[in-house]
């Protein structure tokens, strides 16, 4: 199995803040509803439309599809063409989408929050069931996610959650606390490492104190600040991407981590990952339909053509995410130590992540304070 490196999480330019701002100029506004305000009416569709009269383009992390896809597509579909964009993180995605005008992209690959807002301000078509029967391939708790409950705007593509990942040789005690990262012993001072995408870097001191992931609460916002700032002079560092590579060389012992990413499944067998008892998070990234879109049959026919059992299971094999398909992971084989077995029951336990409208700038200031401080 092999583990494509890609900063789908990873903090750019366009911040929350900046996509909360985006929205609003889009003329819609952000909600912690499945169905925000300004959602669109569905168009008319039609089921048999001739998709050799339609393009499509989409907007997708670095490796997250597999490169022969346009040309299966075009096969499979006969669309006239097929071209991919590719973004590094849902920040430049949302650039994209909420910029002025025609963004040409039918079909948009983004994380749940992120596909929330877009929804927000109306700017998605509303998924036609009808047109997608590869949806019966989803295993049911696909469709009980908070940010879309029912699936009306988006279609999961991967999901996961984060955890602590560590060295089982070198740790003294296996973790099962959020607060053996953010309260290191002795034998693991500076050998943690914490992540710093925005709402990834506060969810293990929020679940330490008991809160909800998408609090706004001012009073607990502070107390999460101020347990990382007691455990900054602590860690190794901070690290979204290499945190693997630091278990693997022993430089670090410990390391908050999404479980595709935690190499579970070196030859050594010497890497563990750890549910932390206080809970953690659920994320799920989607696909979803432009509402700019002039080829909404063709980007249908799509979606329903990554459902197909055979092409979804790509993604559990090379990127060692699970998929929310269950007819697809029938067909995985799942190494041992993979954490690809773990049952979307035991997901769905996880607090999902929502969109939190002009209320994301509290988490993007948190970061910046704490990253920044000496």
């Amino acid at each position: 199995m092999s583990r494509i490196r890609f900063t789908r999480r990873l903090p750019a330019a366009f911040t929350a803040a900046g996509l909360a701002l985006a929205v609003a100029a889009c003329g819609g506004e952000s909600s912690t509803s499945s169905e925000g305000p300004a959602a669109a009416a569905a168009d008319q569709l039609k089921p048999n439309a001739d998709l050799s009269q339609q393009s499509l383009q989409i907007t997708v992390w670095d490796g997250y599809t597999p490169k022969e896809l346009p040309e299966k597509v075009k096969a499979k579909l006969k669309v006239k063409d097929m071209k991919v964009a590719l973004h590094d993180t849902n920040e430049v995605a949302m650039t994209k989408l909420t910029a002025p005008g025609d963004s040409g992209i039918d079909v948009a690959f983004v994380s749940g929050q992120y596909a929330q807002a877009l929804n927000a301000a109306g700017l998605l078509e509303p998924i036609h069931p009808e047109l997608i029967p590869n949806l019966a391939n989803l295993y049911p708790e696909a469709t009980q996610l908070s940010y879309d409950k029912g699936n009306k705007y988006s279609v999961p593509y991967t999901w996961g959650t984060t955890g602590i990942c560590y060295r089982k040789d070198l740790v003294k005690k296996v973790p099962d606390s959020w607060n053996d990262l953010l309260k290191p012993p002795a034998w693991a001072d500076k050998k943690v490492t914490m992540m710093t995408t925005e709402r990834w870097l506060a969810l293990p001191a929020i679940k330490a104190l008991g809160y909800s992931v998408n609090t706004d609460k001012d009073d607990e916002i502070a107390k999460v600040k101020d347990l990382l700032a007691a455990q900054k002079p602590h860690l190794l560092g901070y690290d979204d991407t290499t945190f693997g590579d630091k278990l693997t060389s022993g430089e670090a012992v410990m390391v908050e981590a999404w479980d595709g990413w935690c190499p579970t499944t070196n030859p050594k067998g010497n890497i563990g990952f750890a549910n932390p008892k206080e809970g953690s998070d659920l994320w799920v990234d989607t696909m979803v339909i432009m509402k700019s879109s002039k080829n909404k049959e063709a980007a249908h026919a799509l979606i329903n053509y990554i459902l197909d059992p055979e092409i979804h299971s790509w993604a559990a094999e090379n990127i060692n995410y699970k998929v929310p398909n269950k007819a697809a992971m029938e067909r995985v084989s799942i190494p041992k130590g993979s954490l690809l077995d773990i049952k979307p029951a035991e997901l769905l336990n996880g607090e999902s992540i929502i969109d939190l409208g002009q209320a994301s700038t509290k988490y993007t200031r948190l970061s910046t304070e704490i990253t920044a401080q000496q």
